[in-house]
C-alpha cells in the first residue's frame, strides 16, 4: 500500500511538473492578453484595484472603434485593456473581440509572437485551422509615437475562441516597453466542455496550452501580485 501511495504522489509530482513546463512554454509564445472592457476609464480603476497597478494610456484604433491602455507583463509581454472609443462610431462589422458597451468584461483573446504571418497562416491552414488573412494594424501613441504592425484576423476566433492570433511587431517598439509594469503573468489555460476538441487543433498550431473542462469556452489567465494571485477570465 505505501508503495502505491508512493507511486501515486511520484505520478501526481510528474503530472505537475509536466502542467508547469506547458505552461512556461505557451508564455514563451505569448505577446499579449486581451481583455475587453464596456468603458476604458473604469476598467482601468477596476484592474487598478484588482492589480494594483494604473494602465497607461495605449491610444485608438483607426477604423475599429476601439481604444486600449496598457498594463506591462515582462519585457516583451501586456495586458491590452481594450473599449469603445467614444469619438469613433463601431464599424459596419462590429469591434474586434466582441468588444460592446452592453458586454460584460472578460478575457476575450490573447496574441502570440509571429513573423512570416503569410507563412503561419498557410501552415495553420495546411493542417485544418483558419487563421483569416494577415492584415496591417496601426495606432499612435499619446506621446505621438506611431506604432505599426501586421497580424492574422482577430475575428476569426479559431478554436472556439481558444486560439490566439498572431502579431508581429516589425520595426515598431513592443507596446510593453513602455508600460507600466507590476503583475507577473504565472500562467494561461483554456477551458472547454469537451476539452479534447480543443487540445488538437491547439496541438496543430504547435501550441501548448493546457485546456480544462468547463462549462463553456474560456480563457484564464493567472497573474501574480504583491498580495498573492489573481484570475483574470
Amino acid at each position: 500500500m505505501r508503495a502505491v501511495a508512493l507511486t501515486a504522489a511520484v505520478l501526481a509530482l510528474v503530472g505537475s511538473a509536466v502542467r508547469a513546463a506547458d505552461g512556461v512554454g505557451i508564455l514563451k509564445r505569448l505577446d499579449h492578453l486581451v481583455y475587453a472592457v464596456t468603458d476604458l476609464d473604469a476598467g482601468v480603476a477596476d484592474l487598478e484595484q484588482r492589480l494594483g497597478v494604473h494602465a497607461a494610456p495605449g491610444g485608438p484604433h483607426p477604423g475599429r472603434g476601439t481604444r486600449n491602455a496598457l498594463i506591462a507583463l515582462g519585457p516583451e509581454s501586456y495586458l491590452e485593456i481594450i473599449a469603445p472609443d467614444p469619438a469613433q462610431p463601431a464599424p459596419p462589422g462590429g469591434r474586434w473581440f466582441g468588444v460592446d458597451p452592453k458586454t460584460p468584461a472578460r478575457l476575450a483573446g490573447w496574441a502570440a509572437k509571429g513573423s512570416d504571418l503569410p507563412r503561419v497562416v498557410a501552415a495553420a491552414a495546411q493542417r485544418g485551422v483558419p487563421l483569416g488573412e494577415v492584415m496591417p494594424g496601426a495606432r499612435t501613441r499619446p506621446d505621438g509615437v506611431e506604432l505599426r504592425w501586421t497580424l492574422t484576423n482577430p475575428d476569426v476566433r479559431a478554436v472556439f475562441g481558444l486560439a490566439p492570433f498572431f502579431i508581429d511587431w516589425g520595426t515598431s517598439p513592443h507596446p510593453a516597453a513602455t508600460a507600466p509594469r507590476g503583475p507577473v503573468l504565472v500562467a494561461l489555460r483554456a477551458e472547454h466542455p469537451r476539452p479534447d476538441l480543443a487540445r488538437e487543433p491547439l496541438a496543430a498550431l504547435g501550441l501548448d496550452l493546457p485546456v480544462d473542462a468547463g462549462p463553456r469556452p474560456a480563457l484564464v489567465a493567472t497573474l501574480r501580485i504583491v498580495s498573492g494571485l489573481v484570475e483574470l477570465r
